[in-house]
């Protein structure tokens, strides 16, 4: 037999042997998820189809409840206006439909406050219309995390980039925890925007640190992976030093990025007008994967976002999904396959 023939063989084997041991290597107990978006029509068991194939083997679903203002006591949700996915019968249904597919989900609720503003800066001018909107949030919350129990949810979020709501009103997301602990008993985790991490004081209570990881990392259009790593090197520490003191892992209850120019200058921005670019999204996301996912302290994440329709995304998109985008192929090489 022909000695470069041997070579040739020797070579695919190790190939083939690497690339099975480095999936061996990914920790299958962490969370490879995506962020579902309701949908506005009834799903059905191929819509789960593409979330299997990208091997997510998490989801966040995701109901709203809406407020005309931030200054504005009442929380509206669970309506007929509302979109199917986002009410009761279509988080039965769609929660169902994973579950078949053995995806575990995450509730998610959160407030969408007219015009998008901001959730962080919720503040009640009164009192009384903190004790009114306080009772409101409860009751928002409380609803859904029943659902949870009953669907049987394997995590539960109790709020999503609540700065000041946290921070000003401590007593009451403590008395809110214990009655949640109540009527659910799976993990609990809370979405804190990315620069407000430290401050609730409930993490104790809670299973998980839960961060929306839009950390600004690059005034470059097109970073490189390498450049990215370094930028993420005093925040992987500061993270890894909170996780120990807290003694809780860290998840990434989101993390992405848009397919644009300047994509990790303000991730978090998604009105911004850039140019179309790919690249920048799967170099952001690549060393995002890198940084944080074999850290022990770290428990995986939620990719933003991910829709029910098979033609989201696609060549010249600049949002935040990578469906039907090469960066699609970056996500699904990276979760390990999913094993039934």
């Amino acid at each position: 037999m022909r000695l470069d023939f041997l070579f040739l063989l020797l070579g695919i084997f190790l190939s083939t042997s690497c690339s099975s041991q480095l999936a061996d290597a990914k920790d299958p107990d962490k969370i490879y998820g995506l962020s579902f978006v309701a949908s506005n029509r009834e799903l059905a068991s191929e819509d789960i189809i593409p979330v299997k194939e990208v091997n997510a083997n998490w989801v966040a679903l995701m109901p709203f409840g809406f407020m005309n203002t931030a200054q504005d006591p009442a929380v509206r949700f669970n309506t007929s206006r509302q979109w199917w996915g986002e009410r009761e019968e279509g988080i039965r249904t769609t929660s169902g439909l994973f579950k078949d597919q053995n995806i575990k989900r995450m509730l998610k609720p959160q407030i969408w406050i007219r015009g998008g503003a901001f959730t962080g800066v919720i503040e009640m001018s009164t009192e009384e219309d903190w004790k009114l909107f306080e009772a409101q949030y409860k009751a928002f919350i409380l609803f859904y995390a029943t659902l949870a129990q009953n669907e049987d949810f394997e995590m539960f979020c109790i709020g999503t980039e609540l700065n000041y709501f946290v921070v000003q009103r401590t007593a009451f997301w403590d008395e809110l925890i214990t009655e949640i602990k109540q009527v659910y008993s799976g993990k609990l985790t809370y979405a804190a925007n990315w620069d407000s991490y430290k401050n609730p004081k409930f993490w104790k209570r809670l299973d998980y640190i839960g961060v929306d990881a839009y950390f600004p990392l690059s005034e470059n259009s097109t970073p490189s992976v390498g450049t990215l790593k370094t930028a993420w090197t005093p925040i992987k520490a500061s993270l890894k030093n909170f996780s120990e003191a807290t003694k809780k892992s860290v998840i990434f209850t989101e993390y992405g990025y848009r397919s644009i120019d300047f994509t990790a200058r303000e991730p978090w921005d998604s009105n911004v007008e850039e140019n179309f670019n790919e690249t920048a999204q799967s170099n952001a996301l690549n060393a995002l994967y890198d940084t944080f996912w074999e850290a022990s302290w770290f428990a995986g994440g939620f990719l933003w976002k991910w829709f029910d329709h098979t033609d989201a995304g696609g060549k010249g998109h600049t949002g935040f999904t990578v469906q039907n985008k090469s960066t699609e192929k970056t996500v699904q090489d990276f979760y390990p396959p999913i094993h039934d």
